[in-house]
């Protein structure tokens, strides 16, 4: 919930709130929906739906992520990290992206080695109704969950939203497979294959979260976009001749930008320091996702 915007209806305290309810109603959703998928996996005989819950079971991850880290990375700097707590945020996610992987790679693993084996009996219907109602669930959750992202302008919520809806897409094969089991009693192997499928999900999942979350602790450059942006909100300040030099690295889900403005050699300091503070605050206010910024004044030759 890093860089929830000032202007949502009773401040970014309130922002934050609305944020943490809404997650906290989705962990509820996704612990029982895991715990029915799973039981309906087990009980219904069906290695793709024991997955598929697997998978259920990262999106509450996420969520206890959300929850707990942003009572720590909206920490304000202080003396033992001067640059803020944000990259506690990217620690957890790395962590939360190798997590599913080495999941993925394990229910890969299990479908494989026990693929020509035959099950006693096919997958029950409760394995088919568990995945067609996690579809229809998970769907729904994405929905809100996206539109409130929206409305509090929090990125780890939206990418919380599309976690949700990768839960709902893994739940179509695992439905596919245990139909098709059903329909062709000889063709058992499509639940393992179901299994793998679901876990070719977790693992592109699991990509997607860890590899931006290691870019930023190697300290990857902003897109361009973003310096682009940079450059025309510091060029529409009264008294910026030009900017230049324009750097910017990631402090948990925003960017910490250090630039370099040129400006009248002959006006005073008091008024070198005024147009840095003023090019500071319109490189803030017009890129949302820019945190804090350093301007450095050179005069203009």
């Amino acid at each position: 919930m890093a860089n929830i915007r000032r202007h949502f209806p009773g401040g970014p305290a309130e922002a934050a709130r609305t944020a943490r309810r809404v997650t906290s109603i989705g962990l509820v959703i996704n612990v029982a929906l895991s715990a029915a998928k799973f039981a309906a996996g087990v009980f219904g005989g069906s290695q793709a739906m024991v997955a598929d819950a697997i998978h259920s079971l990262s999106d509450t991850v996420t969520d206890i992520a959300v929850i707990v880290g942003s009572m720590f990375w909206q920490r304000p700097p202080d003396e033992d990290h001067p640059h803020g707590h944000g990259r506690i945020e990217t620690a957890v996610t790395v962590f939360i992206g190798t997590a599913l992987a080495a999941v993925a790679v394990g229910l890969i693993y299990n479908a494989l080695t026990t693929f020509e084996e035959r099950h006693s009996s096919l997958p029950a219907m409760i394995a088919l109704w568990a995945a067609l109602g996690s579809i229809v669930i998970k769907e729904i959750l994405y929905r809100w969950t996206a539109a409130v992202a929206a409305k509090v302008k929090s990125p780890a919520m939206a990418a919380n939203a599309w976690h949700h809806r990768s839960d709902a897409l893994s739940s179509i094969p695992a439905a596919a497979a245990v139909a098709g089991a059903r329909l062709l009693p000889g063709a058992q192997f499509l639940d393992h294959l179901g299994a793998v499928v679901v876990a070719a999900f977790i693992l592109h999942a699991a990509w997607r979260i860890s590899w931006p979350a290691i870019n930023q602790l190697i300290d990857a450059g902003a897109p361009a976009e973003i310096i682009r942006r940079v450059e025309r909100a510091a060029m529409s300040v009264d008294g910026v001749r030009a900017a230049h030099k324009i750097r910017a690295r990631h402090i948990g889900s925003g960017f910490e930008v250090n630039l370099h403005v040129l400006v009248d050699p002959d006006i005073s300091v008091r008024a070198g320091h005024d147009i840095a503070t003023a090019t500071r605050g319109r490189v803030v206010f017009e890129t949302p996702d820019v945190v804090d910024v350093i301007v450095h004044i050179e005069p203009a030759e």
